[in-house]
């Protein structure tokens, strides 16, 4: 078993370009699991203060990821299966 994992999450920025329309660009950014913490571009977070993983899957494929921690709960969008990186996850908080 890996003792980290990582997987692709996406953020969309919207802005005003200068002939007034409106563009949406889309960042791509990893979230990092190791038997320290989680860390994304924005936060990082102890392993012991993430309670728990979990998914909301779209029909058209990727899904929203849900980090449940003691800060509240934050979401990542994803475009992959995330199972893997949950498993993970389950696994490290298990050794602590």
């Amino acid at each position: 078993m890996l003792s980290s994992h990582s997987i692709v999450y996406v953020e969309i920025k919207r802005e005003i370009d200068f002939y007034y329309q409106m563009q949406h660009i889309e960042m791509r950014f990893e979230l990092h699991l190791n038997i320290e913490g989680i860390a994304s571009e924005r936060h990082q977070f102890k392993l012991e203060h993430v309670h728990d993983v979990s998914h909301k899957p779209f029909s058209f494929g990727g899904g929203i990821l849900y980090l449940h921690t003691n800060q509240g709960v934050f979401p990542y969008n994803i475009q992959e299966d995330p199972s893997y990186f949950i498993h993970v996850f389950k696994s490290l908080k298990a050794q602590k």
